[in-house]
This record gives C-alpha cells, structure tokens and sequence, in this order.
C-alpha cells in the first residue's frame, strides 16, 4: 500500500464525518425551525440558512465519499472495464477535464488574477441572515473538488503497483 493510498483513505475518511456532520447539523437546524415556526410563530432565519449551507457541505462532501466507494453515476458498468488499466487513465483523464477547470476558476478569475477567482469575491460578501463571510459556503466547491482528485491519484498509483 503506498502512502497515496493512505492520504486517500484520511480523506475520504474526514470527508464522510464532515459530510455526516453537516447531514446531523441540517436536521437539527430543521428541527429548530419546525418548533420555532409551529410553536413559537417566531422562526429564525438564521436556521434556514444554516440549514442551506449545511445541505451544501453535506452533498459535496459526499460526493467526494461516493466517487471514492465507486457509487458515483456512470453510463455502463461492465466487468472487462474495472481491470482495464486504459479505461482507469480516460475515467482519471475524464475527471481531471471536468473537475480541474472548476478548480482553476476557484481559485483564479479572468487574467489568472486571484482577487476575481471565486473564493477571492466569495469572501467580499457575507451571508444575509448568519453574517459569515460566503467564502467558508463556497469553500465546500474546492474542498470536494480536491478530495476526488486525490482519490483518482491514488487509484491511478494503485493501479500502477500491480
């Protein structure tokens, strides 16, 4: 087992408590809102949008776990493709062409200027009813983007080994 693989099973490892975490989080700010709505005819609105950001967090973040366990979406499964070393390098070369422009855009706007990538004018505005800064909701993008990229490494290295 290569260290690789090791980095790869932290990460996915952080990111299916993080994605639990805010799956727990999302239901009891719900929760919070129904009693609030319902009981007191006084709802928060801040619940709400936690309760958002949560379910945003919750989804990449599992996304990044389903990539890794093979439960992402594809066309075809057939046996033949799973030992094919050609079909692991155009899935990995398939993910990178996809997953590595976003990325790019996160961090980098128009020019490879930093101030207009999308974090950089997420955290120039903050949230209506919270009052944090967008980047810590935007930052969930990257985050899920980077984790597939490190699961894709480290198949591509294990595949490599044998």
């Amino acid at each position: 087992m290569s260290w690789l693989a090791g980095v790869s099973r932290s990460v996915d490892r952080a990111c299916r408590f993080g994605a639990a975490g805010c799956l727990a989080l999302m239901v009891l700010l719900i929760a919070i809102q129904v009693v609030a709505r319902y009981v007191f005819s006084e709802p928060p609105g801040w619940t709400e949008e936690g309760a958002r950001y949560a379910m945003v967090w919750s989804g990449l973040l599992g996304a990044a776990v389903a990539f890794k366990a093979g439960g992402d979406p594809v066309l075809l499964r057939l046996p033949f493709m799973e030992a094919n070393t050609a079909i692991a390098w155009l899935r990995a070369a398939t993910v990178l062409l996809f997953l590595g422009p976003i990325l790019y855009f996160c961090i980098f706007g128009p020019g490879q200027d930093l101030a207009r990538g999308f974090l950089a004018r997420s955290a120039s505005r903050n949230s209506e009813a919270i009052g944090l800064s967008m980047v810590w909701f935007s930052a969930a993008l990257p985050v899920s983007i980077v984790a597939i990229l490190v699961h894709v490494a480290a198949a591509l290295a294990a595949r490599s080994k044998s």
